[in-house]
């Protein structure tokens, strides 16, 4: 197979330093055609549906596209901002303070988000890259915990793109920060000042992600790291097993996924008599669909009809300072070697950007 066309090579060229961060994605707007042609990205990928490729093709153009894209649509229209997507608002916000970041810390980067699936995609972002002269290219993927269903997948598109391109860049990626100081001091301090706010609740339920149970079976790390995530978090804020439970949301099909389920959960401790609970989401570092309507909507209605008084939701990472912050040093932390540094002028020229792209952070987050 011949390499992809590529831009001419300048010898003398300074090669640079980037980052990419990549999140799962959205559809382009909030109607039927748009979230089809998504979904249709999204559940062809084998590591997300582990199913025959030819049984599955079946259901998925037979049954699921055609009936769950106009409701999935719905879904996205009631969480649609006058921005677009949450999740890409917030995805492009992070990557520009992250740049400010860590050019404020002495780094000369260039940093840019892509979609697994959806727009931006992996490869356009890769070949303006390689355009750009980023010989050092650095893979930091929008989830904490690490799963073959969603980081591998990054890993996977990432390893296809450069399978046909003659001059591949070094390469580097994040595997995973779960358990990663600064991310989980970011999520107390969010819930901290939650709660100084609002008070405390009886319950904090830490909702993650579900995936089936095989795939816990078959090797994935991916439970184990969602359970060190919420125990870590409940260490800081000093609770006791009996006020916090880890649960999975989000599941797809009659399979068995990890469990406790989150909207059961609710349900439960509504009917045995918690009054209030607060759920915050730490496998999402930023708020998209399964945030802002799965949980802030759908799961509180179930905690409000079990009988439950009162439900809080607890906003993703999104801009949060403390959390930039950490992307920037889980970010140095794996560009050791790479020369970055900047020079006094160009430091100077970046500490302006960062702090006029702050100031623009916390205008449409007190918008939003």
């Amino acid at each position: 197979m011949r390499p992809n066309k590529e831009p001419p090579y300048k010898h003398g060229t300074i090669a640079r330093s980037a980052i990419v961060l990549v999140n799962l994605g959205t559809p382009d707007a909030p109607t039927t055609p748009a979230v089809r042609r998504y979904l249709r990205q999204f559940l062809s990928d084998p590591r997300v549906v582990e199913i025959p490729k030819a049984a599955w093709w079946f259901i998925l153009n037979g049954i699921i596209l055609p009936f769950r894209s106009s409701k999935s649509a719905a879904k996205y229209a009631s969480i649609w901002t006058n921005d677009g997507s949450p999740l890409r608002v917030h995805t492009e916000r992070q990557t520009s303070l992250l740049r400010g970041y860590l050019g404020e810390r002495g780094h000369d980067v260039q940093v840019a988000h892509a979609m697994r699936y959806g727009r931006p995609g992996l490869p356009e972002v890769l070949e303006k890259l390689k355009a750009d002269g980023c010989d050092r290219i650095l893979i930091v993927p929008a989830y904490p915990q690490y799963s073959g269903t969603t980081t591998a997948s990054i890993f996977d598109a990432v390893f296809k793109h450069y399978s046909k391109v003659r001059n591949v860049p070094e390469l580097r990626f994040v595997k995973h920060y779960h358990d990663h100081e600064g991310y989980i001091q970011a999520l107390k301090k969010s819930i901290l000042a939650h709660w100084d706010n609002h008070g405390k609740p009886e319950k904090l339920v830490m909702s993650f992600h579900g995936v089936p149970k095989r795939t816990l079976m078959l090797g994935d790390p991916y439970h184990c790291e969602c359970q060190k995530t919420g125990r870590l978090l409940a260490q800081q804020l000093q609770l006791g097993p009996e006020q916090y439970v880890v649960t999975f949301q989000s599941r797809f099909g009659k399979a068995e996924w990890l469990q406790p389920y989150t909207a059961p959960t609710l349900q439960k401790l509504a009917r045995e008599g918690t009054r209030r609970v607060d759920v915050i989401c730490p496998g999402f570092v930023s708020d998209c669909l399964e945030t802002l309507e799965e949980i802030a909507m759908e799961a509180k209605q179930d905690f409000l009809t079990a009988g439950g008084k009162e439900f809080h939701y607890v906003p993703c990472l999104n801009e949060d300072h403390a959390w930039i912050a950490a992307l920037a040093e889980i970010a140095e932390q794996h560009m050791i070697g790479w020369p970055t540094v900047l020079t006094p002028m160009m430091r100077e020229e970046v500490r302006k950007e960062a702090e006029v792209s702050r100031q623009q952070a916390s205008l449409l987050g007190a918008r939003d």
